[in-house]
């Protein structure tokens, strides 16, 4: 039975009232470590299935790994993308998948909920602190220090972009452990990354000849989004056909979604593959991607290439595309031209 968005929008907001208070008593003040004893299982809980989320935790995982480089670290998630994201982070030992429809499976679904216990653990983070399950999992957890995801008041005032998805839980984590006696590093938030092998990026560059079939570079578009993220044909259209004007010595591919949609008619040779890895790889030997907000502009990001995010909302200082020479744009206030004048840039600096 599919529960209706109406009904899961009123259960969230109940959760999250029911929740928002569940750590606050614990999460100002953290004991110092005692001397000699060290860091080595961590729990990282993002009770979430959606592509773009969880690879926004990625930035996180390698500044666990920086910091405790001997440590295991388990992720609580939702559904089956996780175990292929983090396929390349060594130190990541178990996921722990709910099932992404836990009343179809409820039974499986309890289960995973109970295996958080069954582990001892030094560290259990929420990442997200609205998340109602992340908060749950954190304090569910036998771990000796929670962190519940509590906005750090130092951090907010000292980072102007801390307000970031990606960001916000590593400058947390930051101040945390630096309640736990550990120096707090000032160092640049680690990028967005799938951790794609040589093999894989060996693949994706065969795949990507195989749809070109010459040696121009390649720009990648991807004009699919979901609800009203997704821009129309008519926006679209004049979009790619300027950019064929003015790149006549690129190659112009279209990367389809799940959904087979193409709003400029599949006009351009078109890409889609069923591996998400695979598909990160092709975007990696790409030379710019453009696309509206979605799981698959964090994929781009995570695979190196330079982004040109599409942001008609007002959460793009949240979600915009976070990498070397990436880029959000906002097209209530920019044009064509504008997106042509940044792509422009990124061509003459890649």
């Amino acid at each position: 039975m599919k529960i209706p968005k109406s009904i899961n929008r009123i259960r969230r907001k109940a959760t999250q009232g029911l929740t928002k208070n569940i750590g606050n008593s614990a999460q100002k003040q953290y004991s110092p470590l005692p001397a000699g004893a060290t860091i080595k299982r961590i729990l990282i809980s993002r009770p979430n299935g959606r592509l773009g989320n969880l690879l926004l935790i990625t930035p996180l995982l390698q500044e666990v790994t920086a910091t405790f480089p001997d440590c295991t670290i388990d992720v609580f998630v939702k559904g089956g993308l996780a175990p292929i994201l983090f396929k390349n982070y060594e130190n990541v030992n178990f996921v722990i998948q709910l099932p992404g429809k836990p009343f179809k499976d409820l039974f499986k679904y309890i289960g995973k909920w109970v295996s958080i216990k069954k582990h001892r653990y030094d560290i259990a983070i929420n990442v997200v602190k609205h998340s109602s399950s992340g908060r749950l999992s954190v304090q569910f957890a036998n771990a000796k220090y929670k962190f519940f995801g509590d906005d750090a008041t130092d951090a907010v005032i000292s980072h102007p972009d801390y307000g970031h998805m990606a960001k916000y839980a590593v400058y947390n984590f930051r101040h945390y452990i630096s309640q736990l006696g550990f120096p707090e590093t000032d160092r640049p938030v680690p990028l967005l990354d799938l951790k794609l092998s040589t093999d894989e990026l060996a693949n994706g560059k065969r795949v990507l000849q195989n749809i070109v079939k010459n040696d121009k570079e390649t720009i990648c578009v991807f004009t699919y989004a979901t609800g009203a993220k997704c821009f129309p044909p008519e926006w679209w259209e004049p979009v790619y056909q300027r950019m064929l004007a003015e790149y006549p010595g690129y190659n112009i591919i279209e990367l389809l979604p799940k959904e087979n949609v193409s709003q400029i008619g599949f006009k351009a040779p078109t890409f889609y593959s069923m591996d998400i890895r695979e598909m990160g790889a092709v975007l990696a030997h790409t030379k710019v991607f453009l696309g509206a907000d979605s799981g698959v502009m964090h994929l781009a990001s995570a695979s190196q290439t330079p982004t040109v995010g599409l942001f008609s909302g007002n959460n793009q200082k949240v979600y915009e595309p976070y990498n070397s020479g990436s880029i959000a744009i906002n097209t209530n206030e920019n044009g064509i031209d504008d997106i042509i004048n940044t792509i422009n840039a990124i061509l003459k600096t890649s």
